[in-house]
C-alpha cells in the first residue's frame, strides 16, 4: 500500500481532532466508500459498521506488489477467497487512482486519462500498446504506457493479457453497469473480510449517491490511437470497436 501515507495521515489526524468513536477499521471503510462516491459514474458502495478495535499491525508482504507475476497475484487473492474475476473487478479502483511511488519523480500520475470518472477507460487504455514512459524508464513494476502523463504498472498490463483474466477484463470495456455491479460486490466482500457480516450494522444510508457519468463520457480511444494499437487478448470475443477522441495527443494532467 505504498503511496497512501498522506491519506492515512489525514485520516489519523481527522480521528484525533474530531473525537471519532468508531474503530479505525470502520473509519477506513467509511472514508473509502465516501471517497468513491465523489467520482461520477461510481457505484454507491454499501458500508457496514461494527468492526472491533485493531489488536496489532498487519504483517508486511500480504498485499501483492505491482511487479508480482499473475500467478502470484491470483494465488494470494485465492488464499483470501477471491476469484480471478473478482481480482479484475477490484482493479476498477485504478479508474480513479494515481501512483506516487512507482516512479517517484512524477507523483500523482494517473492510471488512465479520466481519473475523476469511474469509467471503463482504465480497461481500454491498459489494453493499448505501450510506447513510452511518462517519467524515468528504470522503475520496478512499471511498463510503457500509451500516453504522456499516464502510468502503467506491470501487474495491470499482465492481468489484461493473461488467458485467465483477459476476457473478464475486456467485458468491462463497454458494459458500465457490469463494471459498477462487479466492483461494488467485490468491494463489499473485501470490506467484511474476516468478519461475520451478520455481526455488523448496515449503515449504507450515510454514503452519498454518486453522480452519473456525464452524457459526453463513453468508451473511446485516446487521440491519434487506432484499433490497431489495441493488444486484444481475449480469445472468445473480439475487442469492441471504439473511435478516438478528435485532435492531437496531449499529456494527461497529474492528480
Amino acid at each position: 500500500n505504498g503511496g497512501i501515507d498522506d491519506i492515512v495521515g489525514v485520516q489519523t489526524q481527522f480521528i484525533a481532532d474530531n473525537n471519532v468513536t468508531i474503530s479505525p477499521g470502520d473509519f477506513i471503510q467509511l472514508a473509502g466508500a465516501v471517497g468513491v462516491a465523489n467520482c461520477a459514474g461510481a457505484p454507491r458502495i454499501p458500508f457496514f459498521f461494527g468492526r472491533p478495535e485493531p489488536k496489532a499491525a498487519s504483517p508486511d508482504g500480504l498485499i501483492p506488489e505491482p511487479f508480482d507475476s499473475v500467478d502470484k497475484i491470483l494465488a494470494r487473492f485465492s488464499d483470501a477467497g477471491f476469484s480471478a474475476e473478482e481480482v479484475v473487478a477490484l482493479l476498477a479502483s485504478h479508474s480513479v487512482a494515481a501512483a506516487d511511488n512507482v516512479d517517484p519523480t512524477i507523483p500523482g500520475t494517473p492510471f488512465d486519462s479520466t481519473p475523476d470518472l469511474f469509467d471503463s477507460q482504465f480497461f481500454i487504455e491498459v489494453q493499448m500498446k505501450g510506447t513510452l514512459f511518462p517519467g524515468t524508464d528504470d522503475n520496478e513494476g512499471e511498463v510503457k504506457s500509451p500516453a504522456l502523463g499516464e502510468i502503467r504498472i506491470q501487474s495491470d498490463h499482465d492481468l489484461a493479457r493473461d488467458s485467465r483474466t483477459a476476457c473478464e477484463w475486456q467485458s468491462f470495456v463497454d458494459n458500465h453497469d457490469k463494471l459498477m455491479s462487479a466492483f461494488s460486490a467485490a468491494m463489499v466482500k473485501m470490506s467484511v473480510l474476516g468478519h461475520d457480516i451478520n455481526d455488523l450494522v448496515d449503515c449504507s444510508e450515510v454514503i452519498p449517491e454518486p453522480a452519473a457519468l456525464p452524457s459526453s463520457a463513453g468508451p473511446h480511444l485516446l487521440p491519434a490511437i487506432t484499433m490497431d494499437d489495441i493488444e486484444a487478448a481475449c480469445s472468445e470475443t473480439p475487442f469492441p470497436t471504439l473511435t478516438a477522441l478528435a485532435g492531437a495527443a496531449t499529456s494527461i494532467a497529474p492528480v
